[in-house]
């Protein structure tokens, strides 16, 4: 291919992406319609309870680029699920974690422009976007974390009070009751009864429960539940040998945490301790040898 072939592929290649560049520019700054922004809405099931109704494409920049970014991606389901197994605090909304990946985003690359002086760090703005996400699914797991610390006692306190004649759900309220200080489990369970005096049957209010919590035993835990209410069987046996499979199985991951913890140890033992010990043992013979010869 001649010089001249090069130069024309090179110039259509650049028209291209300035037009495609303005109309991603143009489609962002200009204003949507009134109408089509709320049918955009409605069709998406943005409810008008949603934090993201908080948003005023019409308004403000920053929020028609939350918009656009959120309808772009599709983000509304993933951030409201990470909102709900955070145990849909009053803050972060889903809102809120739009724009921390937003301003992660803008300012990540920035601050790596401006330290190392080349527009090179610009790749950075998918690298900033995704920065949040890592932070809440480590909170996430640490709170699922915390529901699994009592989960098997609460297992044998429902089988318990079960077979003492009385339901389930009577169960998880007499769990709750005598609770001096509710954990988070105790308090989903909370939301749980106050979801059936509500109108929720209880089938709908344990599935919520899983999804709230996002734990699999919780979810093998309602599926236990829910079979029994299904089938008619004996919930208190069910809910017996769930709760030894429970011990069992955390007492299987704690003896593999202990023999996983000799070969972590080598990691820090090579890194910190070991060249430290041959610092001091050959920093002697090492100034001798410098200094005029080995003194033996």
């Amino acid at each position: 291919m001649t010089m001249g072939a090069y130069t024309i592929l090179l110039t259509i290649i650049s028209m291209v992406g300035t037009v495609a560049f303005l109309m991603f520019f143009v489609r962002l700054l200009n204003p949507p319609q009134e109408v089509q922004a709320i049918a955009d809405l409605e069709a998406r099931q943005i409810k008008s309870t949603s934090s993201f109704s908080r948003l005023r494409p019409n308004e403000r920049v920053m929020d028609r680029l939350a918009f656009f970014i959120l309808n772009a991606f599709k983000l509304q389901k993933p951030l409201e699920d990470m909102c709900m197994l955070l145990g849909s605090p009053n803050k972060p909304q889903p809102v809120d974690l739009l724009y921390s990946k937003i301003y992660w985003a803008i300012f990540t690359p920035l601050a790596f422009m401006l330290a190392f002086q080349s527009w090179l760090p610009i790749v950075f703005v998918i690298l900033g976007f995704y920065i949040p996400d890592l932070q809440i699914r480590g909170q996430i797991q640490k709170r699922q974390q915390e529901m699994l610390g009592n989960f098997a006692t609460t297992v044998d306190l429902t089988a318990l009070v079960i077979e003492s004649g009385l339901d389930y759900m009577t169960a998880f309220e007499r769990i709750v009751k005598i609770a001096r200080q509710k954990t988070l489990l105790e308090v989903e369970l909370e939301k749980t009864l106050n979801e059936t005096k509500l109108g929720y049957s209880r089938r709908e209010a344990l599935e919520r429960l899983a999804a709230r919590t996002g734990v699999q035993d919780i979810r093998s835990f309602v599926g236990l539940i829910v079979q029994s209410d299904e089938l008619g069987t004996s919930l208190v046996d069910l809910l017996r040998n769930f709760s030894v499979d429970l011990r069992f199985r955390r007492l299987n991951k704690a003896e593999k945490l202990a023999a996983q913890a000799a070969t972590k140890m080598l990691i820090p033992l090579f890194i910190f301790i070991f060249p430290v010990v041959f610092i001091m043992m050959l920093a002697p013979m090492i100034g001798d040898f410098i200094g005029g010869g080995m003194p033996f």
